[in-house]
């Protein structure tokens, strides 16, 4: 094969990976769901239908907030529920909701389902080139997460509350100078660290 065609090769392949090719680098997709809700809304139409002092265990498990059934549902005690809710010794019971202090006083006739939703994909994207060799690494992450907790007393729903974030669309970029020896580098420099330090 004559040179002129092994440049044209060479440029052609280079120019490939440089201008493109998003597929060629890795993603990560980590879901936490169940087959009831697809998205942030339908989970939070779900939950909204919990009345509090009304709603019973059974009906949370015909919307769908059964541990038996549904994965990524948690099941708390009381105790859980005061570490929960009194992490900080300055937090009292008394500053807390009332169907919450019911539940500690209700000891092991209390209950909680505590549930975490989410659907997040890591995209990495941009020069294949730079991202492979480490000099230049960006990521797009996209999804949302929703979180939810139903506290129960004698099989009743006497306290809830939700959170999460509907849209998440961040971007990051970590640049490193001395790409694949950048780890190399840091390395060094935390090994010099530990030599030098009393």
């Amino acid at each position: 094969m004559s040179g002129k065609r092994l440049l044209f090769f060479f440029v052609s392949f280079v120019a490939f990976i440089t201008i493109g090719c998003g597929s060629l680098l890795p993603s990560v997709k980590e879901t936490k769901r169940t087959r009831l809700w697809g998205t942030f809304d339908e989970a939070k139409t779900a939950f909204e239908q919990i009345t509090p002092y009304k709603t019973s265990v059974d009906d949370l498990h015909k919307l769908g907030f059964d541990p038996a059934s549904t994965p990524n549902l948690k099941i708390l005690s009381y105790l859980d529920i005061i570490h929960h809710f009194m992490f900080n010794p300055s937090i009292k019971k008394e500053d807390l909701d009332a169907g919450v202090q019911a539940c500690i006083d209700a000891k092991t006739n209390c209950r909680a389902y505590e549930i975490s939703l989410s659907n997040i994909a890591q995209d990495r994207y941009g020069n294949v080139l730079l991202d492979l060799f480490n000099f230049r690494r960006r990521t797009k992450e996209t999804g949302w997460e929703f979180e939810a907790l139903m506290v129960m007393v004698n099989g009743t729903v006497v306290h809830k509350f939700w959170g999460g974030t509907p849209i998440i669309n961040a971007e990051s970029e970590r640049k490193n100078p001395l790409g694949p020896l950048q780890d190399s580098s840091d390395l060094l420099k935390q090994r010099a660290l530990r030599t030098i330090s009393p």
